[in-house]
């Protein structure tokens, strides 16, 4: 019979392992947003973890950015999931906008664009992502709420002006983003002027993320 205090270990060491890589995760987040051009060492060194150890779990520097790439598309997918399940139309489209700033997303976007080359399963997530902000965009704007003039690209330049506001205190930056966010969606809620020059088009950023380089 076996012995039932056989798998534990195995069980451990998978947890364990699992802990490293949101280690690394944190880690490279952190090294690559203060400095892209960061060496991949100065992740293992903030992880606390030998090289060797990174090397295991990543090939090099351009799959852990992609990594932590995709794992911030992931999220911004969960968020927008998640609000598409509000009934109210305002608050599934602002509450949306408020998740995603709070998880600091777009901050990879504006700093990690072009350090890597995307998969085709981050280009499948990407195609899912604007699905589901074209769908809030239109509830929003159905429900009478939005500008119509607001078009779904607005979303990725308004979520890349608040992920653009940093200090050194985490908590004053979130407190300034949302601030930041409170007063772009005041500017995006219907019955203003007009807004100037056409909107962005579809793809028009998509130039970023076709450079590569480490």
């Amino acid at each position: 019979m076996p012995n039932p205090t056989d798998n534990p270990p195995l069980a451990g060491r998978r947890a364990q392992a699992a802990r490293n890589d949101a280690t690394i995760l944190a880690a490279a987040r952190a090294v690559f947003l203060d400095d892209p051009k960061a060496p991949i060492a100065a992740v293992a060194e903030r992880a606390g973890v030998g090289i060797s150890a990174l090397y295991r779990r990543y090939a090099g520097k351009e799959d852990l950015l992609r990594t932590l790439c995709h794992d911030g598309l992931l999220r911004f997918v969960a968020a927008a999931e998640e609000a598409a399940a509000e009934p109210d139309d305002w608050a599934a489209f602002a509450g949306f906008l408020e998740r995603v700033v709070d998880a600091d997303v777009h901050s990879l976007t504006v700093h990690l664009a072009g350090t890597f080359t995307p998969t085709e399963e981050m280009g499948r997530a990407a195609v899912r992502a604007n699905e589901l902000v074209d769908g809030l965009v239109g509830r929003a704007r159905r429900s009478g709420r939005l500008r119509p003039d607001a078009v779904t690209q607005d979303v990725g330049l308004l979520l890349e002006g608040c992920a653009a506001i940093r200090v050194p205190d985490p908590d004053r930056t979130r407190e300034l983003r949302r601030r930041h966010l409170a007063v772009l969606l005041a500017g995006l809620a219907a019955g203003g002027p007009a807004l100037p020059g056409p909107p962005p088009a579809a793809g028009e950023l998509d130039w970023r993320w076709r450079a590569t380089g480490k």
